[in-house]
């Protein structure tokens, strides 16, 4: 099974790969025998265009070292470990890395992902659990928030006019879940509205949603200790984390024997 590392080096090798085929095809442009007269004209577009492409090609790249950042989570890097992964990031889009990425080095990196995995794990709970009270602090600030008696905070933004959810019912929603870094783990919007029994779900969603009507929105912030706990629920959610939903509240039906185990959110 290829690993987060796997993924973060055959990235840098795409990159290279990129770099290399595109090489030759700036070289062969310019033609010498070219009427003079039309080189403006060919060029005038590209060069109009130059500008807003730059700004949109340097939001789109930052997005790549955010998700080779998030890549990297894994290892627990010192300072002195990311300069050793950033000279191999450079030799492997430069197109002249210093070794081969062969299965033994494959072997070895899954080796040291493995290994660093505990310390990763409790680097990130710790991270969670420094930046989470503040924000539910925060969060609990808002003029519209409501608290349930455990805890969740429930900020609503479309209020529904339909009948509001009990803890035996079964509920129909969208949603989307995000750390307090904003980091999406979760999200019904790519496979259609999920379908569960409200009491088959972690404290705070069963609570939070009978504070919601049909039709509304809300903002569904759950403490850690309502939601994953301590361990969290590796890889996507850290120990401690604080969980932010965005939810609307689509239908109410009876409850089922069983929850939809493909669509249940924060089961």
């Amino acid at each position: 099974m290829r690993t987060l590392a796997a993924a973060l080096l055959s990235l840098a090798l795409a990159l290279a790969g990129a770099v290399r085929a595109e090489e030759p095809a700036k070289a062969a442009a310019p033609k010498p025998d070219a009427p003079k007269a039309s080189a403006p004209k060919a060029q005038a577009p590209d060069a109009a265009q130059k500008p807003e492409a730059k700004a949109d090609d340097s939001k789109t790249l930052y997005g790549v070292g955010l998700a080779i950042s998030r890549s990297l989570d894994t290892f627990a890097l010192t300072p002195a470990e990311l300069e050793h992964v950033l000279r191999g990031i450079r030799d492997g889009v430069g197109g002249k890395p210093k070794m081969t990425f062969d299965p033994k080095l494959q072997s070895a990196i899954n080796d040291l992902a493995r290994s660093r995995a505990p310390k990763a794990a409790a680097k990130a709970a710790s991270r969670e659990k420094e930046i989470g009270a503040p924000y539910l602090a925060r969060m609990a600030k808002d003029p519209k928030a409501k608290k349930t008696p455990s805890g969740a905070i429930v900020i609503p933004e479309q209020e529904g006019t339909g009948p509001a959810p009990k803890e035996t019912d079964k509920v129909k929603v969208n949603y989307t879940g995000t750390l307090v870094n904003g980091n999406v783990f979760d999200s019904s919007q790519g496979r259609g509205p999920a379908e569960f029994p409200l009491n088959q779900v972690v404290k705070c969603w069963t609570e939070a949603l009978q504070l919601m009507k049909v039709g509304g929105k809300a903002k569904v912030i759950c403490p850690s200790a309502l939601a994953y706990g301590e361990r969290g629920n590796p890889p996507v959610i850290p120990g401690n984390a604080v969980l932010t939903f965005e939810v609307e509240l689509l239908d109410i039906g009876k409850p089922s024997a069983e929850p939809n185990q493909s669509q249940t959110p924060a089961k």
